[in-house]
């Protein structure tokens, strides 16, 4: 899609050089700013507070005190912050207080995955718990279409959490009217308009919406390529970039293992056998990778199971679910995982293959220590040359070195336990 089919707006936030006013997480000139220590500093909705308390949120993250506000006085926002610092809640509350049970659908938040879209849904659902009449629903692929007209006509959402194909399709058949849009939102935007089809998808989506609504996107990374096309869908917005200068990820330890590809799964039973954990989560490069490793572990008495995209709509929301509710302690995924798993027990995450771009390190790893909890991560740098040349470990593993303000070293003979099993007290939402 080229440039001049995107959204244009009137506006220097579609300069790139110049839409950045300054330092990293500065507020932009022209938009609010405010220091919150406590969520009641928003002036939030009770219901809203109430719900807030329930999960357990203390006091804002950063990105929470730089979005927040801007949202609710309704600018648009783009917003790049490290995984595990809130930004779903900046979305999911701004919306929350913005919208009303009267006027229909209200909210759109676009995502790439099922899972996330399933996930973002159950957030809104614990935010919005105290709050009467708001509806909620994901759309995806994968399900049957009438079964999910069906839903949208029987039960109006006020705010839809969807995948981009399956929802222009609803649009197309009328079953998804935006008129009263509000809210347009694109979290992990960078893989949301990665892809030319989808990319597609989203621009003739928003073409549905009206001009005048609210636009946020979130990511935790924002390559220059994709910046110039996000600047396209947003006007004027807050811009909020935390600690992106050099990435790291606080009260994670990161270490490396170099061995031969042979090596691999020998070496996995045995730190999982020595290791102490709650949940683990193992990346691995592709599907059937991901159902090999899975059932070599099963068979080694590791009981685990394996998330793809091979896998049915539903199975994969099964398997999310299971593992959300603790009730399978070790998961084998793809990069469909690295984005898509919220779940706090998670304290351990195996890259078994190395990451073929550097971004998606920080995305998997990212799945331990969330919500401020330690975690660790264990990667595999093969020795190993790749007989088609198209990975390089050692490679991709110095990026990661330089990208990143962390030092990965070398997974020592003695790990200590207080570095990466979480702190106790957490509370947790377990899904229906």
């Amino acid at each position: 899609m080229a440039d001049e089919d995107l959204p244009q707006y009137d506006s220097d936030s579609d300069k790139e050089e110049e839409s950045t006013t300054a330092k990293v997480g500065q507020q932009t000139a022209g938009h609010i700013s405010t220091t919150a220590a406590s969520f009641r500093d928003f002036l939030l909705k009770p219901e809203i507070l109430r719900a807030i308390n329930d999960c357990a949120f203390e006091h804002p993250s950063k990105v929470q005190e730089e979005a927040i506000p801007d949202g609710l006085a309704g600018n648009d926002i783009v917003a790049q912050a490290k995984s595990g610092m809130g930004k779903t809640a900046v979305f999911v509350v701004v919306t929350l207080e913005r919208i009303t049970a009267e006027d229909g659908l209200q909210c759109v938040v676009i995502v790439h995955t099922r899972e996330l879209a399933y996930q973002v849904a159950k957030e809104f659902e614990r935010f919005k718990a105290y709050l009467e009449g708001i509806t909620v629903h994901s759309v995806y692929g994968g399900v049957p279409l009438p079964a999910q007209e069906k839903l949208l006509k029987d039960d109006p959402p006020h705010v839809i959490v969807a995948c981009p194909g399956r929802l222009k399709v609803l649009i197309q058949k009328k079953s998804v009217v935006m008129t009263n849009l509000k809210v347009f939102v694109i979290d992990e935007v960078d893989k949301v308009l990665e892809k030319a089809e989808m990319r597609q998808d989203v621009q003739e989506i928003f073409y549905k919406t009206p001009k005048a609504k609210q636009t946020m996107v979130f990511s935790a990374t924002l390559p220059p390529e994709i910046r110039g096309t996000v600047m396209k869908f947003v006007r004027n917005p807050k811009e909020i970039f935390i600690d992106m200068d050099k990435l790291t990820l606080h009260g994670l330890s990161q270490f490396y293992i170099k061995l031969e590809e042979s090596q691999k799964t020998r070496k996995l039973t045995d730190l999982m056998d020595i290791l102490e954990f709650n949940q683990v989560v193992i990346f691995v490069r592709d599907k059937k990778r991901c159902h090999s490793l899975n059932k070599i572990l099963q068979e080694s008495k590791f009981p685990s199971i394996e998330l793809h995209s091979d896998m049915t709509a539903d199975d994969r929301i099964a398997t999310y679910n299971k593992f959300k509710k603790f009730e399978a302690r070790i998961m084998v995924t793809t990069d469909l995982g690295a984005r898509g798993l919220d779940i706090e027990r998670v304290n351990i995450v195996f890259n078994y293959d190395f990451p073929i771009e550097a971004d998606t390190y920080m995305h998997r790893v990212g799945r331990a220590g969330r919500f401020g909890n330690k975690g660790m991560a264990i990667s595999f740098v093969s020795t190993t040359a790749d007989p088609a040349g198209k990975v390089n470990d050692e490679e991709i593993f110095e990026k990661v070195q330089s990208r990143f303000a962390v030092k990965i070293e070398p997974l020592p003979e003695e790990i200590d336990l207080t570095s990466y099993m979480p702190k106790a007290g957490v509370r947790e939402q377990y899904d229906e």
